[in-house]
């Protein structure tokens, strides 16, 4: 036997990589099957029942009962039920009570959430450990066991059956907008706070002239998500305003189903024309939602 024979058969057999590259391949396209499978379903889960409420919107009465939910409506242009429901619904004042709570909320929010981050963030004092862990603490109870306290706290301030009884309530249990605001706060650099104070600006000047315009990003996501929040609540909304002349878009919906049960394509249109305001909010500045969170869940 040559020389170069036994060198032939003294070197070890290689396995082929081949097996093991197509092993995590296959375990790839089922996690990615599985990922898309899960949010398809819950696409379905999701806008499917937006779907039939409109397609029964624009349809009458008859051909709600005598055609199938899925079916399309013979006439696309039919706005008879979204003319009832806007009228008979006081959709026009809903949306006014409505805007009322969201803006009062969004300017007393950001005054106070910023000016109460920025005091934890920059200043080290006595009480600031135990402050923080009260915020934490409001955040872990839920609001729902200290409900009769902020009842008749409400009641008290003679708030009860007014606008400002609810923004009240919207302004201070906000507590997630300390947490977002803070980190946030620590991608600042303390040197701005110095540099600015070293030409003779006051504790006041550098929050209003540095640091709130750089918690801008913040502001803006957390003002779209308490919109969204605001336009969507009932409890509160129907519990410390049941005068009907102060009613909101989700109370003046409650209403009109109560009163026009039976008119399921005017029921259809009212929830469309509700649903409508914190549809167009979110789809207009999702990306700035998940910009702002994003953000401030990771430190630079």
């Amino acid at each position: 036997m040559s020389q170069l024979q036994q060198a032939g058969q003294a070197k070890p057999v290689r396995p082929a990589a081949a097996p093991a590259r197509s092993s995590a391949r296959a375990r790839r396209l089922l996690a990615d099957g599985g990922y898309y499978l899960f949010f398809g379903v819950m696409c379905v889960l999701v806008f499917v029942p937006i779907l039939l409420v409109l397609f029964g919107s624009f349809k009458t009465a008859e051909e709600l009962a005598a055609t199938s939910p899925f079916s399309l409506p013979a006439n696309w242009f039919n706005w008879d039920n979204y003319a009832t429901a806007f009228k008979e619904g006081n959709m026009l004042l809903g949306l006014r009570n409505t805007a009322f709570l969201v803006f009062g909320s969004l300017i007393g929010n950001a005054l106070l959430g910023t000016m109460t981050a920025y005091v934890l963030n920059r200043f080290d004092f006595r009480l600031r450990k135990p402050v923080l862990l009260l915020f934490m603490l409001a955040m872990i109870i839920p609001s729902y066991t200290t409900e009769i306290a902020r009842f008749q706290l409400i009641h008290g301030l003679n708030l009860y059956n007014t606008l400002s009884g609810p923004l009240l309530i919207y302004i201070g249990t906000d507590i997630m907008q300390i947490y977002i605001y803070t980190q946030f706060l620590q991608k600042i650099s303390t040197q701005l706070d110095e540099s600015a104070m070293l030409d003779g600006a006051s504790y006041t000047r550098v929050f209003r002239s540095i640091i709130f315009p750089l918690l801008l990003p913040a502001t803006a996501t957390l003002g779209i998500l308490k919109s969204v929040t605001i336009m969507n609540d009932i409890y509160v909304q129907t519990l410390y305003m049941p005068k009907r002349e102060l009613a909101t878009l989700p109370t003046a919906l409650m209403t009109f189903v109560g009163e026009r049960s039976s008119d399921l394509s005017a029921l259809c249109a009212g929830i469309m024309l509700v649903l409508l305001p914190s549809a167009l909010f979110y789809l207009v500045f999702q990306r700035l939602i998940f910009k702002g969170l994003m953000d401030g869940a990771v430190k630079g």
